[in-house]
């Protein structure tokens, strides 16, 4: 029973057939585009900027974006090769066991379910923030008690504990049960969600703009130093170290990028397009994002963002520095962020129960997770298992804490991939490819290299926190997976 034992290609193309039953090329370079910025632009943007730039880079948060753009940018140029390279649509996990072997296969579907699952537990966490703006500053109401909405491991400015976050845990469960029942995204709806969340992105730049403060943005590299958050963990601040911390940071913001990649099946003339559809949304939503940061971190003090402006952290800018005549901007940010934030659940809870479905069925994690609903036909125990680990995290884990989790496992999966990329070339050199990563080996090793400097920029508890999981998941594998793998089971 070889741990590195290939899922064949013919036997992926047969389970596929049932379902897909051919996939039709209708996308344009200009669609993937769009799909690529109504993917990316989401809870990293409107959380994460903030929290970069308290406890990282202060101004300069704008270069982390900057860097973490040309990581993605190199991944994602791997990650379309892959997924060109076996012509079923799936996810990483599903490849790299037809290319790569069972073995890193399991590693791939480990690290995917932390980057989904603890990546919706972030989303939920920053949408019980806004909601709680939404009480207070659109409906008027009081705001849910502080230890109701925040984990055990926080404690207010007035020194008030955190007992659970019942918000996030709310709307983790509803959408968990929704998707039980099958009910899946309107593309029509979900248009109108990815057109509001760049309206409000471009709002913020054009009218915040006039409301810059110039001494907040001096000096725009800080000098370096080290915060200590409210955990007591240490953060390097300013210089080249607290940039490629808020590199790693903010890198939540891109993370849907690689929905682009996954297309490549769907995709006009993909050899052409798909680099256009990924770089392009990049190159869009970079743009966006840099300047967004700038008028942010120009909008208030560093200190606001650690303090009173930490929670809700745009809408609560708008109001502190914009003033009561743009409190209506403020009104329709938290509303529609309350909005675009359910999307995003909805997505990496979908994703996530796909991996659950995938491994199941496999045999790597136990065969439930792949028993559908007899009305349906939904993998209704993966979602609820997901449920409780998802839930657990959103009500008692502290968003910092889950957005860097986050962030260092879908680096360390993008490292996977760009040196996939380079092993399969020398494996398979005759597999046909509809799209190619140029100058190979030279792009997946510099993809190695910035995704590594933004995991290193994260600090030692991350790596720490991502070392006990890889470490649980291989002892999982050894003792479940690899007894339990269906082929393995079969002959060789």
């Amino acid at each position: 029973m070889s741990i590195w034992k290939r899922k064949p290609l013919a036997l992926l193309l047969a389970e596929a057939a049932d379902s897909e039953k051919g996939l039709k090329r209708t996308l344009t370079a200009w669609s993937l585009v769009a799909l690529g910025i109504g993917a990316i632009i989401g809870a990293g943007l409107f959380v994460r900027t903030a929290t970069a730039a308290a406890q990282s880079a202060g101004p300069s948060v704008t270069i982390a974006f900057v860097v973490a753009a040309i990581g993605c940018a190199l991944a994602g140029l791997c990650y379309a090769e892959l997924s060109s390279s076996i012509p079923i649509s799936g996810s990483a996990y599903t490849y790299t066991y037809a290319t790569m072997g069972e073995f890193l296969a399991w590693i791939i579907g480990w690290d995917l379910i932390l980057e989904y699952a603890v990546g919706a537990a972030t989303v939920g966490i920053a949408w019980s923030e806004y909601l709680n703006n939404l009480l207070t500053n659109v409906l008027h109401v009081d705001p849910i008690p502080f230890a109701y909405c925040h984990s055990p491991f926080q404690t207010s400015l007035t020194g008030e504990h955190g007992i659970i976050n019942l918000p996030a845990l709310f709307i983790v469960a509803v959408i968990s049960l929704l998707l039980i029942k099958g009910i899946h995204e309107s593309a029509v709806v979900n248009g109108i969600i990815v057109v509001v969340k760049v309206l409000i992105v471009i709002l913020i730049i054009v009218l915040g703009w006039h409301f810059i403060n110039p001494a907040n943005h001096t000096p725009y590299i800080p000098p370096t130093d080290v915060f200590t958050d409210e955990h007591g963990v240490g953060h390097a601040y300013g210089g080249i170290m607290g940039i490629l911390g808020a590199a790693g940071t903010v890198f939540f913001a891109f993370i849907g990028f690689d929905a682009v990649s996954t297309a490549a099946q769907e995709t006009i003339n993909p050899k052409k397009n798909m680099p256009i559809g990924i770089l392009g949304s990049l190159a869009v939503c970079t743009v966006l994002y840099i300047l967004f940061g700038h008028v942010l971190t120009g909008l208030e003090p560093v200190e606001f963002f650690r303090t009173s402006g930490k929670e809700a952290s745009v809408a609560n800018a708008i109001i502190h520095a914009m003033g009561e005549s743009y409190n209506w901007l403020a009104q329709f940010v938290t509303v529609a962020i309350l909005a675009g934030f359910s999307s995003v659940i909805l997505v990496m809870l979908l994703g996530q129960s796909r991996v659950f479905y995938s491994m199941g069925k496999d045999g790597l994690l136990p065969k439930a997770f792949s028993d559908l609903h007899s009305k349906y036909k939904t993998p209704y125990k993966a979602n609820l298992a997901i449920l409780v680990i998802v839930g657990a995290f959103a009500a008692f884990i502290p968003g910092d804490i889950v957005g860097d989790m986050t962030s260092i496992g879908t680096l360390f999966a993008f490292v996977l991939v760009c040196i996939s990329v380079i092993i399969l070339r020398k494996k398979e050199p005759n597999m046909v490819r509809e799209f190619k990563t140029p100058l190979v080996p030279f792009v997946p090793l510099l993809g190695v290299f910035v995704c590594c400097a933004m995991m290193y920029g994260l600090g030692w508890t991350n790596w720490l926190r991502l070392f006990v999981w890889m470490a649980l998941g291989i002892v999982f594998y050894f003792a479940y997976g690899k007894k339990n793998s269906v082929l393995n089971k079969t002959k060789e």
